[in-house]
């Protein structure tokens, strides 16, 4: 029998797969990479037997390799919070999927094992820019303010640690830094002794000072869009830049486009904080969009769309 964990490569798949194994060790198969690498159970083989879990990976972009694995006789337990579609009823699927604005699959992990390490679902929160929600998980904790900001600085780290448009852009491979931090049951252990909090630290600091000097393309009251250059530090940075232009201007979106090397743009977008709403129906509407309410994205469109998509951001977000 053969355990398989599949998870996103952010700081929310990461805390969540961190958490279900600081509660039931085992040795597993680790399948992931950068954030926008979401149609991951095409890399997966298990049959009769073998366990799939399933974390911060959209349910709809997966969902013929769900069938697939099942027909095989695999038994696969999922949590998620992106759109899902119908999620079917079957006896070797487990699935915990929560599209609500303020929730993050961490939080569900959470929720699951009754708050058994919650700094860490408090970490996620924190890294997918639900910062209220992470205030409202820390609740009992009993932490400082200054034990919070840690917390949040270090969920910033390792959501950047997953923006990229290969591997080659990262710092760390997202299955090394879970190896990272598996044996670290309390965070501030880990920011206090690991190598790879440090290292991350300084490449951030590094290319959030890069960015700061970007002046947005157009910004109004309701809307502002941002071209990043074709560079490694400019695609390490967009996910955390964009979540900063969203908590600074919480009545407005935002969107980043990406410059690519084939000459397409990645684009994230980010719906106001005010509301949540809108930026995966923006997405969606384009080749290779998806994401969630509040925090969605593009992975390749062509330049031959981007006025369309200009339009599409602006129609969306218009008050």
């Amino acid at each position: 029998m053969a355990h398989i964990d599949v998870f996103n490569g952010d700081a929310d798949g990461l805390c969540a797969l961190h958490q279900l194994r600081l509660h039931e060790p085992i040795e597993s198969e680790l399948v992931t990479g950068v954030k926008r690498d979401i149609a991951l159970l095409n890399r997966v083989h298990a049959t009769h037997g073998d366990h799939v879990t399933v974390l911060d990976i959209s349910f709809d972009k997966n969902r013929p390799d769900v069938e697939r694995l099942l027909s095989a006789g695999a038994e696969i337990t999922y949590f998620d919070h992106h759109f899902s579609g119908d999620v079917p009823v079957h006896p070797g699927l487990r699935a915990t999927i929560d599209t609500s604005p303020d929730v993050c699959t961490s939080l569900l992990v959470d929720a699951h094992l009754h708050g058994a390490f919650r700094p860490w679902a408090v970490v996620a929160a924190f890294g997918d820019n639900l910062f209220d929600a992470a205030r409202r998980a820390a609740v009992g904790l009993e932490l400082s303010g200054e034990g919070i900001e840690q917390l949040r600085h270090l969920g910033t780290l390792i959501n950047y640690n997953s923006y990229g448009a290969t591997l080659d852009d990262l710092h760390f491979h997202p299955a090394r830094l879970y190896r990272s931090m598996a044996p670290f049951a309390d965070p501030f252990d880990f920011m206090r002794e690991s190598r790879a909090y440090a290292e991350l630290d300084a490449g951030y600091r590094e290319d959030i000072e890069r960015v700061q000097s970007l002046v947005a393309e157009f910004e109004d009251h309701a809307t502002a869009m941002y071209v990043l250059p074709d560079a490694a530090w400019a695609r390490r940075i967009s996910g955390v830049f964009a979540n900063e232009l969203a908590r600074t201007h919480p009545r407005r979106a935002h969107a980043l486009a990406t410059e690519m090397p084939d000459g397409s743009y990645r684009i994230s977008v980010r719906a106001p904080l005010a509301t949540k709403t809108g930026a995966d129906v923006l997405c969606r509407q384009f080749p290779t969009g998806g994401g969630r309410q509040a925090a969605a994205g593009i992975n390749a469109l062509p330049k031959d769309m981007f006025s369309a998509f200009i339009q599409a951001f602006r129609r969306q977000f218009s008050n």
